[in-house]
């Protein structure tokens, strides 16, 4: 075999979507935007406090008491097999009727959209996506070869009325309408927003009459700090036109990899045919032991107590630092904030100057399909602690700050 640098020697045999996409970033470069001292912004990670070790340890004790070799084996022990009907109990907890025929457990919510882009998309097929929209599943939507629909949003969540007018116009000239389009309506990832429940009812009708599926991805629905849950997406589907996918991640912690599909049976079988084998039995019996022994409502008190006060330090400390010609969302739950800096400034160029003033985030391009996004930056506030969100707030308004004068220059 010749010597070759990286993937040049390859390139002819990758896919026509891996070689489209060879020059842009993996998904997980965003973990390298770090600077030495500097307060990170950027990671919708769970505060280290917030994970349940006590509480692992001793679901891990009791399953392999219970379940003996057999939770390390391939087909994994009676809790494995239970993980379904701990899915089935999840799901009803949200308001979704469901049976465990219309379960697919996978290992992650990431894993959960892979399926479900495999099982339904072929290459140059369309999709619809909020604009912007969570950066992990635009990439993976990218390794089918389709072309992706961005939709603007306002605080109410995806903008649809103006989805609605472009299916109509799709219709009438003939163009692709989507095979789905894909929401994560509460507590969007990236802008912290959440889709009314009009809208909701509103993209149900809009499916039955142009013929697509929802796909709605529900990591932070339980995470909810004020206001009123609206019933998600599914629990309001009549016609099995809701894939909903949910995970573990976010209420017991991301390390498990754990999620699901709640669909209906015929999607379910083929998901289970498609993506046969590959779960990690001895995480899904950890998991179905965990929530047996566990409360796991009150558990959730506890988590919604530490983000919102996260939460609330981090908008309070936007209205006190940041300069009024800046704006950003007021979510009522999730990890995020979503920033719209002052004309003329670009994200991305001032991720470098707000890195040395000791704060970095990321740039709200990393959240759209196209060249959207220069003006935004998503900030986390779910990691770091209240006293490092003061931090690194006012070390972003003195950046922002710096940079006024250039732009106010550059308009003279």
């Amino acid at each position: 075999m010749s010597e070759s640098d990286g993937s040049d020697g390859y390139e002819r045999l990758f896919a026509d979507p891996v070689r489209e996409t060879m020059d842009g970033a993996t998904y997980g470069t965003w973990r390298a935007i770090t600077a030495p001292d500097a307060v990170s912004l950027a990671f919708g990670f769970p505060y280290p406090d917030a994970l349940p070790n006590g509480k692992i340890n001793e679901a891990v004790d009791t399953l392999l008491e219970a379940d003996h070799e057999d939770a390390l084996q391939y087909a994994g022990g009676d809790y494995a097999d239970a993980i379904t009907e701990t899915v089935v109990e999840r799901t009803r907890a949200r308001g979704i009727e469901c049976t465990e025929a219309e379960v697919h457990v996978t290992n992650g919510a990431t894993h959960a959209l892979d399926t479900v882009a495999q099982s339904f998309l072929d290459p140059d097929d369309t999709i619809a996506v909020e604009a912007p929209s969570y950066m992990g599943a635009l990439r993976l939507f990218r390794n089918y070869g389709v072309d992706i629909e961005g939709y603007a949003m306002d605080e109410n969540g995806l903008d649809v009325e103006a989805f609605a007018a472009d299916l109509a116009a799709r219709e009438e000239a003939g163009d692709a309408l989507p095979k789905f389009l894909y929401t994560v309506p509460d507590f969007q990832n990236p802008t912290g927003v959440t889709l009314s429940v009009d809208r909701r009812k509103r993209l149900l009708e809009l499916a039955e009459t142009y013929d697509f599926l929802i796909v709605e991805d529900d990591p932070y629905g339980q995470l909810r700090y004020d206001g009123t849950t609206p019933e998600p997406i599914k629990s309001l589907d009549t016609d099995g036109r809701v894939v909903r996918v949910d995970t573990f991640s976010k209420t017991i912690a991301p390390g498990i990899r754990t999620g699901w599909v709640v669909a209906d049976e015929a999607i379910v079988r083929e998901l289970d045919r498609i993506n046969a084998g590959g779960e990690n039995v001895f995480t899904l019996g950890l998991i179905a032991r965990y929530c047996e022994a566990t409360d796991f409502e009150g558990d959730l008190d506890g988590l919604r107590a530490g983000y919102r006060e996260r939460r609330d330090r981090m908008l309070e400390s936007l209205e006190e630092r940041m300069p009024a010609e800046a704006d950003w969302s007021e979510p009522e739950g999730g990890f995020f904030v979503w920033v719209e800096f002052p004309e003329g400034i670009d994200a991305e160029d001032l991720l470098e100057t707000a890195a040395e003033e000791g704060v970095t985030y990321l740039p709200g391009s990393y959240f759209f399909h196209d060249e959207r996004g220069s003006r935004h930056a998503r900030l986390s506030f779910s990691y770091v602690t209240p006293e490092e969100i003061d931090e690194g707030i006012a070390a972003l308004a003195r950046a922002t700050r710096a940079e006024l004068p250039a732009v106010e220059a550059s308009d003279d």
